[in-house]
């Protein structure tokens, strides 16, 4: 371990962009099919993490999507949370703010409450055995329509109490965030916090639109937002913050080359950047993978890193005192660590 690693893992820090279906690992979803007697068009763990080998979103999501169907019980959305779990506290996390597709089980026959219980019951355990606090995002599939997902939110009504927020991800282009102003608006007039997908694969004007039609409390991704002067000066001055995902940008083209990552830019310019993991089991690593090979790779000083983590707490939903907690847990642990020059 150097000294960066040691810096990095011991640093409290919180996960804003997670898909927890992307946490599905090789051999889970082989223990999964095996129990549920599901047939998998894949003989051996290494032919999956083979068709892995994907460069772009559309890519990716075929195989996600495949893989999803091995979930079948709330016995398997539980695992599936608490084995994201284990990892993510393993490295220093301390709050999650986890989304789910409950399109993608639904849509196959899986009812909503078999997913939110399972979830729910795991991030419960969590808390209790771990430590790590977490909150439930509901992400609309962008790739189907509004009606679609009125009617998830309709499905999602028993549990609204217990979700967080709504979100929007699946495939970006041609899928702007305009086309979900009416569902978003119906949760936002629930109390429900808003953020979505942007400026990943799509152009600034698609995070133009989730500010002002959707009305987000935060931007998913938002690279693509430093080709746009204008938004990135209204960014940085609404103190909006940026779910970066440093290895998802890569393994699907966003960036050609690690060094090449927009996050050291995007702290210089005043931008509320984070890192997160995205969807680890697909794209190479979990949260700690992400730190540290991005601070590698563009040369991220301590204060920077101590800026990224504060981030990841003043860009959560948690209730102030709880930030304010959290804040200085990490003034504390500055304090005492020697970290990185």
């Amino acid at each position: 371990m150097t000294a960066l690693s040691d810096f990095i893992r011991g640093l409290p820090k919180a996960e804003l962009h997670l898909h927890i279906e992307g946490s599905l690992e090789p051999e889970q979803m082989f223990e999964f099919a095996r129990r549920n007697r599901v047939d998998l068009p894949f003989k051996t763990v290494e032919e999956v993490r083979a068709a892995y080998a994907f460069s772009n979103l559309q890519d990716f999501l075929d195989i996600y999507y495949q893989g999803a169907n091995v979930l079948r019980t709330e016995a398997d959305f539980h695992d599936l949370a608490m084995a994201y779990f284990r990892r993510v506290a393993a490295d220093g996390a301390r709050h999650v703010e986890l989304f789910f597709d409950p399109q993608t089980h639904t849509d196959r026959g899986i009812p909503f409450s078999v997913v939110a219980e399972g979830l729910l019951g795991g991030m419960a355990e969590a808390k209790a055995t771990l430590g790590v606090s977490s909150d439930l995002i509901l992400c609309f599939l962008r790739h189907l329509d509004e009606d679609a997902a009125f009617r998830t939110f309709r499905d999602a009504d028993p549990y609204l109490d217990r979700i967080l927020g709504v979100g929007l991800d699946s495939s970006e282009v041609g899928h702007p965030p305009s086309k979900f102003q009416g569902v978003f608006k119906a949760a936002r007039e629930r109390g429900l916090k808003l953020v979505a997908h942007a400026g990943e694969e799509g152009p600034p004007e698609y995070v133009w639109e989730a500010l002002d039609a959707l009305g987000v409390d935060r931007i998913d991704h938002g690279n693509r937002a430093l080709e746009d002067e204008a938004l990135v000066k209204r960014l940085a001055d609404e103190g909006m913050t940026l779910t970066v995902c440093p290895l998802s940008n890569l393994k699907l083209c966003v960036v050609d080359d690690l060094k090449a990552h927009p996050l050291k830019t995007m702290l210089s310019r005043g931008l509320a950047a984070t890192i997160n993991s995205d969807d680890p089991a697909y794209f190479g690593g979990y949260l700690h993978d992400n730190w540290v090979q991005t601070a590698e790779a563009v040369d991220l000083t301590r204060d920077e890193l101590v800026t990224l983590a504060k981030n990841s707490f003043t860009g959560s939903f948690l209730h102030p005192e709880l930030v304010a907690r959290h804040l200085a847990d990490i003034d504390a642990y500055v304090a005492r660590s020697a970290g990185p020059a």
